[in-house]
């Protein structure tokens, strides 16, 4: 877990005592299900937080994931407000700059399982590009299929930033391309948000072949923005559809050799007709 988080997670803990909303450290520990020792360990730098003790202090006593993650916002949750902020795991260089994790297209599906799970999240490949790393909280994702073309392709690869959950409504524009993560698959998508309206977003592939479909928010578990595409060079790329033009192209010259085989036989008929 990357430094900067501990350091505002020490903050709230600091706060939270400062309140008297908890009498010493020893009790926020065991109120967490968490070693004493350890906390002290955190708490003197040694150790960074897990997230395991992030998401059960956000828990107990409603630290803002927002806060604890980008640093904006309020140190706590207000009554009421909405806790349906996801804690992402990430990987860091020795300089502690986040690398980004990248999701192969044969693990998507078990990424769309294992979502929560840091163990899973942790082994993938991470990578950094140094025109990115100021970007927080990035993934990159594997195109499966054909569904986006002409605009990606498969083998392609998709950076993507993450949105929060708390503004997919607002934050979620139409036209715009994202990763979605069902509870099933990691589709990409063209989106059109009805959030408001229907409570599900519109998908739309830019392959027209495809129809387009509708995902209720309730299935929806992650939404990443697509904003960097890295694709492999392949000069023949350009080519894609010769063979479907090269068939469209056999097909007419098919069709105008009947029709003046038919003409023929039309003449033909006349002639025997009129003799």
């Amino acid at each position: 877990m990357n430094s900067i988080v501990t350091q505002r997670f020490i903050q709230c803990h600091h706060q939270l005592k400062q309140e008297n909303r908890v009498r010493s450290s020893r009790q926020f520990a065991i109120a967490l299900d968490y070693l004493p020792q350890s906390l002290s360990e955190i708490l003197k730098g040694r150790r960074d937080v897990t997230i395991d003790l992030l998401r059960k202090a956000v828990e107990v006593y409603q630290l803002n994931p927002i806060f604890l993650y980008t640093g904006e916002g309020e140190l706590f949750l207000k009554p009421g407000e909405n806790r349906e902020l996801r804690i992402l795991t990430v990987v860091t260089d020795q300089q502690n700059d986040e690398r980004i994790l990248h999701i192969p297209g044969s693990a998507q599906p078990e990424y769309a399982q294992e979502i929560g799970n840091p163990t899973f999240i942790q082994s993938l490949p991470s990578y950094s590009l140094p025109s990115l790393n100021n970007k927080a909280a990035q993934r990159s994702f594997d195109i499966n299929g054909d569904s986006m073309e002409p605009t990606f392709f498969e083998g392609d690869k998709v950076v993507c930033s993450f949105i929060e959950p708390n503004q997919w409504e607002q934050g979620i524009k139409n036209q715009h391309v994202y990763v979605l993560v069902s509870k099933a698959a990691v589709v990409v998508s063209r989106v059109r948000n009805e959030l408001k309206e229907h409570q599900c977003l519109k998908l739309y592939a830019d392959n027209t072949f495809y129809e387009s479909n509708s995902i209720h928010v309730s299935d929806i578990q992650e939404v990443w923005q697509v904003h960097t595409q890295i694709s492999a060079f392949l000069p023949a790329r350009q080519h894609h559809h010769l063979p479907v033009q090269e068939d469209v192209k056999a097909l007419r010259q098919m069709l105008g050799e009947q029709q003046q085989m038919i003409q023929r036989l039309h003449n033909t008929i006349e002639k025997l007709v009129n003799s």
